[in-house]
């Protein structure tokens, strides 16, 4: 079992700039793919982001060139940098790990952007 605990969330302006991190309880070498994820107040979870084992990533349209995965296995954690961020990000945002098909899941972090 792995525990996930999102953190870094909060209100910014718009343009402004966040750091979010996932602490996992577990080792995350081991993990497929580690990625964030959001949920904006009446629509459905969405993909952002997603970091393989060897590093390699993929995001969705509407953040490419303003976010950035990272992981730092040694820490077993995870990170979402965002920059220039829009009303329209505006969700909250949760941490996922995938164990090669099992999937584990942080309770989120909210993220607000409103001047």
């Amino acid at each position: 079992q792995v525990q996930l605990v999102e953190s870094g969330g909060g209100l910014v302006q718009p343009g402004g700039s966040l750091r979010l991190s996932c602490a996992a309880s577990g080792s995350i070498f081991s993990m497929r793919a580690m990625g964030w994820y959001r949920q904006a107040p009446g629509k459905e979870r969405e993909l952002v982001a997603v970091i393989t084992g060897g590093g390699s990533t993929n995001y969705a349209n509407s953040v490419k060139g303003r976010f950035t995965i990272s992981r730092a296995n040694a820490k077993n954690a995870v990170f979402l940098q965002m920059n220039s961020l829009k009303p329209e990000d505006t969700a909250v945002y949760y941490c996922n790990a995938d164990r090669w098909g099992t999937y584990y899941w942080g309770n989120g972090t909210l993220v607000t952007v409103s001047s």
